[in-house]
């Protein structure tokens, strides 16, 4: 019964942060900033963890229902969107003011927001499938390698989908290219940092 419980406490904690950081990420994504020389959009820095939380879920709860937390997810992102939008179309009252302001740094860039969504769910759930089949055709050992070889085909596609998605014929080419890269080397970066998350729950 104490096992039961511990598993069932981590996946809830892992679903939670999951879910979080994505929203967070999306939102951070509406600004391109520049670090090392290189622009990048603020949300890589947080949402590459959600490849290894995922695979935290996917251990603790099983793969259909990490499939269900990557599309409910998107859900929810898209609603957060949408729900920014309206608030942002509603006047504001004049003696509270900053109106203006709420709808310039939160109104949705829906070209940003529907190439996100996509690149999550379509990444995730890729990296569900490579997941599942490391754990059951090749082994159940080795866990930190389950996550790394399962991030690391999940994060090109999401690396793709979301940059052209984006920003492909509306930046310069260059920055369009400087994105890719930053954004790879940090979701790379961060997946080694991450892998020992997969440790949190007994061996499954």
């Amino acid at each position: 019964m104490t096992n039961s419980n511990a598993i069932s406490k981590t996946a809830l904690i892992a679903i939670s942060v999951y879910i979080a950081a994505q929203m967070l990420s999306d939102i951070a994504s509406l600004k391109i900033g520049v670090v090392a020389g290189l622009a990048v959009d603020m949300g890589t820095f947080i949402y590459p963890i959600t490849f290894t939380l995922r695979d935290v879920v996917h251990k603790t709860i099983g793969k259909k229902n990490a499939q269900i937390l990557i599309l409910a997810a998107g859900g929810i992102n898209l609603f957060m969107a949408a729900y920014l939008a309206f608030a942002a179309s509603v006047k504001s009252d004049l003696s509270w003011g900053l109106g203006k302001e709420f709808a310039t740094v939160l109104s949705p860039v829906w070209r940003i927001v529907i190439a996100s969504i996509i690149a999550e769910v379509v990444s995730e759930l890729a990296d569900t499938q490579i997941y599942h089949w490391f754990v059951t055709k090749v082994t159940d050992r080795f866990q930190w390698l389950r996550v790394l070889i399962s991030n690391s085909v999940s994060i090109p596609i999401d690396n793709a989908i979301f940059t052209l998605g984006a920003f492909a014929f509306v930046l310069d080419w260059s920055v369009v290219w400087q994105i890719f890269i930053m954004n790879f080397i940090v979701k790379f970066a961060i997946t080694l940092l991450s892998l020992p998350m997969i440790y949190l729950t007994p061996k499954k």
